[in-house]
């Protein structure tokens, strides 16, 4: 996980699934694996997106499928990514296999 969060990733390039993750986990501040309504608004805010409070909870209503108030599964994850391309024009690529 120390290897990952060293990658300087730059959320307005392409990335793929993989890295995106690793760039959201940098905003992981209690460190529990999870991504909270409050961390992905610092997600945002870091990519100077507008009204990134607004589109946080936004997120979070569309991906956020048990209502836990965090993103804290691989389907939450999967609807998050789907969010950042639709809504937030984030060019997100599958990962790449060998």
């Amino acid at each position: 996980m120390a290897i990952i969060r060293c990658i300087n990733i730059h959320p307005n390039a392409e990335m793929t699934v993989d890295e995106f993750k690793a760039w959201l986990l940098r905003f992981d501040s209690d460190h529990d694996g999870r991504i909270s309504r409050e961390e992905l608004q610092d997600a945002f805010r870091s990519m100077r997106v507008w009204f990134a409070w607004w589109k946080a909870r936004q997120g979070m209503e569309e991906a956020d499928s048990d209502r836990s108030g965090s993103i804290d599964n691989a389907k939450e994850m999967e609807k998050l990514v789907q969010y950042a391309q639709q809504r937030l024009h984030m060019k997100i690529s599958k990962n790449n296999v060998w």
